[in-house]
């Protein structure tokens, strides 16, 4: 596919046009490029593929509307209401083109009759469409109507004469409305898909298994794909969407469950000795009781460790819910059972708080934590680098530093990722590579539904922390226009007097990291100045060197800091229990999820804790003032969750696509279904795969073979063939 890509944008490109071939007789069938397709052409082929992604037919053909259009009702001229857009069939009469003033536009007004009336149609600066509306000639019409001056009227209304022999597309039926872009209008992307369909559809390979379709009463694949784009009624179409929701999510959930079949069929490679009085005290010396979440995950993850085959587990949790102890629990288990344990973080102050939080709870047990990040001197790093490789380092935390060429583990059992979703595949992979199939855990704090979990981490075992140490109290959330900005602060300011401290995360600039870091510097200035005067005020962004940043941080801990100016570098990884208010400037610029993550940086000691958005959304922004309302609404990260993929949707909850963490599990690359509104196909889509993955495990039965071809196709051969990896 990604061939294909290159291909056409080269083609699409060359100043010399290829020779023409004939749709049906292209041998690549629906790998055609789409350029050969009838009506595409190199300079619609560019703008199909740079603005929509559309390299060959078959990408054409599942390039689906995004709403329709009922188009197929006609009313009679006399029985039009005033202000609404509705479809007629009549003739033309008399057409006129004039110009109401010298240099005007000029104005192209036809009358088109049927046995009821009269219709004035009028047309801006298109002269050429006197050539079309010639009298006598029959039209369907589109559009709003108005009546004004004794006139029924219709300005600019879409049309298609009756008598050209062929089918309507744009009126006079249900319309298909495509997402398109710049230079492919709806008139013209709906002729090319229709052509398309017309040539290529029979070419579809049927691949659902019959039982499979009748079971969910499902047409077959070419009717399917007519009915989705040119549907005879509406029913049609849904019924024809439904067979294609179903089938993304089928083919995804086999992708899931082979990956998950292969994972626990690799032999166990890493074996622990007994950690069990190790783990003991550890819990033991805890200073606060595990809560009951706790303790299963803990067993939960024990019991993948004593195991079989290497463990592949997801460790979700709301923010502050414990999964750092859960986690350390896990690296103690490896490290006093004779191997060792790497935690990759995605940024060096989370890195950073890990080691320090693991070092405070580990080195009374005899177990060494070294911290490995970009930013050590070559002293540090070196040393880092040899405890690592002689064993000396029981437990190595570090960012994608881990991965580098020259890190070497003497005896690498288990592998935890935090923020797993801000990494890469390939990065995981490589950490994981360090050692001969360690065990792996990886970590979110973003929870997620269960719908959600199913699509993402099918293959995966799944421990989530649904509940909160005790003695936390519920953060309180305000939502404070501008104008209230004074008022917030002196709030900022009692707070300190109080003995607590803050954070003001400064606004997002997401174009560049050193604006966000002036804006920043530049905040904390003009407060130090002005409304803080006389109190500790200090910064802290991405672009500082990690001295300086550590200084901060040990400044922030020993309480020397009252107020830390941030970017959303404290977004994880910052944990200060006397810190008792979060203030978030232009807090619309932030996504639901992202504002929970910040807030949960406050209420992690035993005072209230308050978070404050400012912000003044737009009075037509519904997006934002319900993103806002959520969070004063509730705490809760599962709620959150629900209530930013109902917003935003599954692929900007989870994370920037750009760190390349969704690709790989088929959520950003759902083209069809939507999670939201097509959760219930998802559970039995699985409950299929798995009974057909039951009979026949490499798909290779001649009713399974187009099956195997589809999940290739889909999900190209290394994710199909291979098990997950990191």
């Amino acid at each position: 596919m990604r061939a294909a890509a290159r291909e056409a944008n080269a083609i699409a490109t060359s100043h010399t046009a290829p020779p023409a071939v004939p749709a049906r007789a292209a041998a690549a069938g629906l790998e055609t490029l789409v350029q050969y397709a009838r009506g595409v052409g190199p300079q619609r082929a560019r703008l199909l593929l740079d603005g929509l992604g559309i390299a060959t037919v078959r990408d054409l053909l599942y390039h689906l509307p995004r709403r329709l259009d009922d188009r197929s009702h006609l009313r009679s001229i006399y029985d039009l209401q005033h202000g609404a857009v509705e479809t007629i069939q009549g003739v033309v009469g008399q057409v006129r083109q004039f110009r109401p003033r010298r240099r005007s536009l000029v104005i192209t007004k036809a009358a088109i009759t049927d046995d009821s009336g009269v219709l004035q149609v009028v047309w801006y600066n298109q002269p050429y469409l006197a050539r079309l509306l010639a009298p006598g000639r029959r039209l369907i019409l589109h559009g709003r109507v108005q009546r004004r001056a004794g006139e029924i009227q219709m300005i600019a209304p879409e049309f298609e004469p009756l008598d050209d022999g062929e089918d309507t597309l744009h009126v006079g039926r249900i319309v298909p409305v495509y997402r398109s872009t710049d230079g492919l209008s709806q008139r013209i992307l709906r002729r090319i898909v229709f052509h398309a369909i017309d040539d290529y559809a029979p070419l579809v390979e049927e691949w659902l298994p019959a039982r499979v379709r009748r079971r969910h009463g499902f047409a077959d694949q070419e009717a399917a794909l007519r009915q989705a784009h040119f549907p005879d009624t509406l029913d049609a179409q849904e019924q024809a969407r439904r067979r294609m929701v179903y089938e993304e999510l089928f083919l995804l959930q086999l992708l899931l469950l082979r990956q998950k079949a292969r994972a626990e069929a690799e032999p166990r490679t890493v074996r622990y000795g007994d950690a069990g009085d190790l783990v003991a005290r550890f819990h033991q010396g805890l200073a606060f009781p595990l809560t009951q979440a706790q303790h299963r995950a803990i067993n939960e993850i024990a019991g993948d460790l004593a195991g079989p085959h290497p463990m592949n587990r997801l460790l979700q949790g709301d923010v502050g819910s414990g999964k750092t102890v859960v986690a350390a629990s896990a690296l103690l288990r490896c490290a006093g059972g004779g191997a060792q344990g790497a935690l990759m973080a995605p940024t060096e102050i989370l890195a950073g708080q890990h080691y320090l939080t693991l070092r405070g709870l580990l080195d009374p047990l005899g177990v060494t934590v070294v911290l490995l990040v970009g930013g050590l001197g070559r002293a540090a790093r070196a040393d880092a680098l040899q405890k690592t490789r002689d064993g000396t380092a029981d437990i190595v935390i570090g960012t994608h530093a881990l991965i580098e060429e020259d890190v070497e583990f003497h005896r690498l059992g288990l592998v935890v990722v935090d923020e797993q979703h801000r990494f890469g595949v390939g990065q995981r992979a490589a950490l994981r590579a360090k050692g001969p199939r360690p065990d792996v855990l990886v970590m979110t704090a973003t929870p997620i539904p269960r719908t959600l979990a199913l699509t993402l981490y099918g293959d995966l075992e799944v421990s989530t922390l649904d509940e909160l140490p005790p003695g936390r109290s519920p953060i309180k959330t305000y939502a404070r226009p501008t104008a209230r900005r004074p008022q917030v602060y002196e709030f900022v300011r009692a707070q300190v007097a109080e003995g607590r401290q803050a954070y003001i995360v400064c606004p997002l600039i997401e174009e560049s990291e050193k604006l966000q870091a002036e804006a920043a510097v530049d905040l904390a200035a003009r407060l130090s100045n002005d409304l803080f005067r006389g109190l500790r005020v200090e910064v802290l962004h991405g672009r500082m060197r990690v001295e300086e940043r550590e200084a901060a941080m040990r400044a922030l801990r020993a309480g020397e800091i009252d107020i830390l100016v941030a970017t959303t570098v404290i977004e994880v990884g910052i944990d200060i229990p006397n810190a008792s208010v979060m203030v978030i400037e232009d807090a619309d610029r932030f996504g639901l999820s992202q504002l929970h993550q910040l807030r949960g940086r406050v209420g992690r000691g035993a005072h209230q804790a308050y978070c404050i958005l400012v912000a003044d959304p737009k009075a037509d922004d519904d997006v934002t003032a319900r993103r806002l309302q959520a969070m004063v609404e509730t705490t809760d990260g599962f709620q959150i969750a629900q209530r930013d993929l109902e917003l935003r949707g599954a692929g900007e909850l989870l994370g920037d696509r750009r760190g390349g963490g969704l690709r790989q599990h088929g959520v950003t690359d759902l083209r069809i279904a939507n999670l939201l509104r097509d959760h219930g196909w998802l559970e039995g889509a699985r409950r299929d795969a798995r009974e057909i993955l039951a009979q026949d495990p490499a798909l290779e039965s001649r009713e399974h073979r187009g099956m195997a071809d589809a999940l290739r196709r889909r999900f190209g051969g290394a994710s199909a063939e291979n098990a997950r990896v990191g």
